[in-house]
């Protein structure tokens, strides 16, 4: 069932895989507005409690893939959207119950790979057991980012040189699997994005910063070839207050494929803070078109 041009849906039910952050909430109500009914996995150690207290819901382990099937299947879900960031954990903290055990004997190499090569898998083995995977920016298009600048702080010459510089390093990287941002000052790459995430890496940033030079810039984007379903590059308010504390003039994200978790808030915090927030691709502010997934 297709449901005013958004997801279409094939049962009444939709299941949330649930990470940390505020997005799987917003996912769940976009969700239950549609009309359905919402059941929600929460990852046990990642997931916030307040966020998904308000549905249907049950915390299990990460790797506990069988209870994590019967539990989708006994909801008769059918349709999943997979939301919210989870630190890989090491394998011999993985514990896998039988069934998780068979899964990730399917899942192969991909264990060992990037986190999109994995989330890939992840997706394939979902998909072979039923399930149909929808991405979460299918019910929240108020929440993707859109093209051009937001708020009052436009990048000056300078700052779109270093987001060119850095959509070539995240093109680079993210080729290899390894992340969807840096931090780029000046020409200089301060910072790249690896399995840590954003927020770590922004400390780094932070740490070599090269003084006497205007702040460094943001840029988060796509990998190539990056399946939509899973793992969009998301920016919230706090990643603007970070930036900010950091020293850095700006961020720039791939406009029509970065989840803003409160896009008013984050266009409000940028303004406060003096930084500019563009959404590059399809021409914007004379930026070429983001090259990765477009």
């Amino acid at each position: 069932m297709t449901v005013g041009g958004g997801p279409r849906l094939v049962g009444d039910c939709v299941g949330i895989l649930a990470g940390g952050g505020p997005l799987p909430g917003q996912v769940a109500r976009a969700v239950e507005a549609l009309g359905f009914r919402v059941f929600i996995v929460g990852f046990q150690d990642f997931v916030e409690p307040r966020v998904i207290g308000s549905w249907p819901h049950r915390y299990i382990r990460l790797a506990a893939a069988g209870e994590i099937l019967a539990c989708l299947r006994a909801e008769g879900c059918r349709d999943l959207v997979m939301i919210g960031p989870v630190r890989r954990p090491s394998f011999s903290d993985l514990r896998p119950d039988a069934a998780g055990a068979r899964i990730m004997a399917r899942i192969g190499r991909a264990l060992f790979s990037g986190d999109d090569g994995l989330l890939a898998a992840i997706v394939r083995v979902l998909a072979e057991e039923g399930f149909i995977i929808h991405g979460a920016h299918e019910f929240l298009s108020g929440s993707v980012g859109r093209s051009g600048v937001l708020g009052q702080i436009r990048p000056d010459t300078g700052a779109l040189a270093d987001i060119r510089r850095g959509q070539d390093v995240v093109e680079a990287i993210g080729r290899l699997d390894i992340g969807q941002g840096c931090v780029v000052q000046d020409g200089l790459v301060l910072a790249v994005e690896a399995m840590e995430g954003t927020d770590e890496m922004l400390l780094r940033a932070g740490e070599c910063r090269q003084p006497g030079r205007p702040g460094g810039v943001l840029v988060k984007m796509l990998k190539p070839g990056q399946d939509r379903r899973a793992d969009l590059p998301t920016i919230g308010p706090d990643t603007v207050r970070r930036a900010a504390e950091v020293g850095l003039r700006g961020i720039a994200f791939q406009a029509g494929a970065t989840l803003m978790t409160d896009p008013a808030a984050c266009i409000a915090a940028a303004d406060e803070a003096g930084l500019f927030l563009i959404g590059i691709g399809d021409g914007a502010m004379g930026m070429p078109a983001a090259r990765t997934g477009e």
